[in-house]
């Protein structure tokens, strides 16, 4: 790495239940750093459960930034995590400290280190008519429609997942441009910062599986239903919402709305969180770490340190 001008930053990705926050909180011991939490559920208010969102205890003791800033009726791009992030990072390094971010939304680290294409505003009449003719043929029908026009954009966008299907149909509806195309399109935008990066990876998917399954049973013994509960019956809000467009949430809502049983919804639960796992370390194949932790060995915080010091140092 070559000495320079720019500020010092860390990245801490990986998929879910890797432990990720537990890491951050272990480097917060250690050094000045501000946590970022790089999570788009981990936004929500009342989403505390299903999100693995750090105790109120941690919190108190680790502060992290971008947590409990939207309720859960209320929506957050991209493009607004970009800007408060960079705005949190200046005022970290405004400070002396070093902006620490950490997470599993692996478009949110996009945005930030590369920018946003320059897509239209949604339009509510097209909108409308996507979810008219997805309640007619359902969300898969969709999905495919997506795969001949924009074949790019449907193998990134799950088809489970309306809200961003619907998004790109849209702004191949407005502007005749496939989205993947517009996104190959945007003018690179470099990150002030350099940035030393911690790739969480397991070295056998199995063992991320298990943990995977444990803590979505956990959630469920921990309250998780009751969380849902209260929150529709606050929020008036369905499986469309973007709030929960979050794993488990989607299937909790499915169980109390009598969809399917209790044995069934941990099926469910359980395969969502290892198809998000899949996604996200399918993403970060893509990425050079500069620490890499095997999730199944004890990390050697010593070591970590050792290169971390010898980071920061490297600018000055």
């Amino acid at each position: 790495m070559l000495a320079t001008n720019k500020p010092p930053a860390i990245f801490i990705m990986g998929p879910t239940a890797c432990g990720k926050t537990e890491l951050a909180m272990q480097l917060a011991k250690r050094l000045p750093v501000d946590i970022i939490s790089v999570d788009s559920a981990m936004i929500y208010r009342g989403m505390d459960i299903g999100t693995a969102k750090p105790t109120a205890e941690e919190l108190a003791r680790f502060p992290h930034h971008l947590i409990d800033i939207r309720d859960p009726d209320q929506s957050y791009s991209a493009a607004e995590f970009r800007q408060d992030a960079l705005g949190l990072m200046q005022q970290s390094v405004d400070a002396g400290r070093i902006p620490l971010l950490v997470g599993g939304t692996m478009l949110y680290f996009r945005a930030l280190e590369h920018g946003l294409a320059d897509l239209p505003d949604a339009d509510p009449q097209i909108r409308e008519r996507l979810s008219e003719q997805a309640q007619q043929l359902g969300w898969e029908a969709m999905h495919a429609r997506l795969k001949q026009l924009d074949p790019d954009s449907a193998a990134r966008i799950h088809a489970s997942d309306p809200q961003r299907i619907q998004r790109a149909l849209e702004v191949y509806e407005i502007t005749g441009i496939p989205l993947s195309e517009m996104h190959a399109r945007q003018q690179q935008q470099e990150l002030p910062y350099r940035v030393f990066r911690i790739i969480i990876r397991p070295l056998k998917r199995e063992i991320l599986h298990q943990r995977i399954a444990l803590r979505f049973e956990q959630m469920l013994e921990q309250g998780l239903l009751d969380e849902v509960r209260a929150i529709q019956q606050q929020y008036r809000l369905d499986e469309s919402a973007p709030a929960f467009r979050a794993v488990g949430y989607r299937q909790v809502s499915g169980y109390l709305a009598g969809e399917y049983n209790y044995s069934e919804l941990i099926q469910k639960g359980v395969a969502a969180t290892r198809q998000l796992a899949k996604r996200q370390l399918t993403w970060l194949r893509g990425e050079q770490a500069d620490y890499e932790q095997i999730a199944e060995q004890a990390i050697s915080i010593d070591k970590l340190m050792n290169l971390l010091k010898e980071f920061v140092t490297q600018g000055n």
